[in-house]
């Protein structure tokens, strides 16, 4: 089904970036399909052809059949698609060049979220009612002393030194 999915991507001449964008799936999910890693969910197959009523279902679960439902139907997209275009009157798939700003596939509008929004906030949402002004005391620890040094030696033997370095 992947190398049918390939297909319908190098018709539609959509990088797996911008197919996985058009049928509003992560691309990570496309690039492992493609990769081989996953096959395709029921989710991406219903996608590809509510997004794409051109598709032959048969051919794209089982590849029997043709790619295109019928010829017609290919005319009919080809068609719609110029039509909806903002800056086209009719037009051919073919005479459009590089340059114009007439589009065989129009613009895809989504609703991306805008994250940037600065929103000002005049007051604190919850605000500490009950602040506590505490001093913290530290207290001072009494002051150590070494009063005894223990050193152990490899051949099982040991020195032990009192405060004033004699051994004992």
């Amino acid at each position: 089904m992947k190398d049918r999915i390939k297909q319908i991507m190098d018709y539609e001449q959509l990088t797996p970036s911008a197919f996985a964008d058009k049928l509003q799936l992560g691309r990570a999910v496309m690039s492992h399909i493609l990769n081989g890693r996953n096959n395709p969910s029921l989710d991406v197959v219903t996608r590809i052809l509510s997004k794409m009523s051109y598709i032959n279902s048969d051919w794209l679960l089982t590849g029997t059949g043709k790619m295109l439902k019928s010829e017609l139907d290919n005319e009919n997209k080809v068609s719609s698609q110029i039509s909806t275009s903002n800056n086209i009157q009719s037009a051919a798939p073919n005479s459009l060049d590089l340059f114009s700003q007439n589009y065989v596939s129009p613009p895809i509008s989504q609703d991306i979220p805008e994250y940037r929004k600065e929103n000002i906030v005049e007051k604190a949402e919850k605000e500490d009612k009950n602040i506590v002004d505490e001093t913290i005391i530290y207290k001072k620890l009494p002051e150590r002393k070494i009063t005894k040094i223990i050193i152990y030696y490899s051949d099982n033997t040991f020195e032990t030194f009192n405060a004033d370095n004699n051994p004992l």
